[in-house]
């Protein structure tokens, strides 16, 4: 264990995000996301809520700014009358963190896609519908931000 590292974070994790990149992506995965059938670079946190784990990495994790939008969540599939109410939790959480922070929606297979491209999977115990997010990673600036 370290100082200021929430102690939710595993090791492997921790190196994750000190590996990305600028622009890397990191999805945190609901417990339904077929994280290992679209990536060879799946963390598990069964039993693991998204929000604390979010909350957890935005600790450590800037979010880049150079884009439009730091997150994206799964759009609800056409049809579905389900209202994510995860979202607004999501979205306090980003704020929290970082006041400028912008959400984007991503149709059910292109978030997929995306999420082949991103730097790796955690995926978690949540159990909320429509419960994924991608974060993408900025840069720490002169202020520590």
């Amino acid at each position: 264990m370290l100082k200021k590292i929430p102690k939710l974070l595993s090791p492997e994790l921790v190196r994750v995000l000190m590996e990305m990149g600028h622009g890397d992506e990191l999805v945190l995965a609901d417990a339904h996301f077929p994280g290992h059938s679209l990536h060879n670079r799946v963390l598990r946190y069964d039993g693991v809520e998204i929000p604390a784990l979010l909350d957890a990495i935005l600790e450590l994790l800037p979010l880049d700014h150079y884009v439009p939008h730091q997150a994206a969540f799964m759009a609800v599939v056409e049809g579905d009358p389900s209202v994510p109410e995860i979202w607004s939790v999501y979205e306090a959480i980003l704020a929290k963190h970082d006041g400028a922070a912008t959400v984007e929606y991503e149709e059910r297979f292109d978030f997929y896609s995306r999420s082949r491209q991103s730097y790796a999977i955690v995926v978690t115990g949540e159990e909320a519908l429509y419960g994924n997010i991608i974060i993408k990673k900025g840069v720490v600036t002169a202020e520590g931000r």
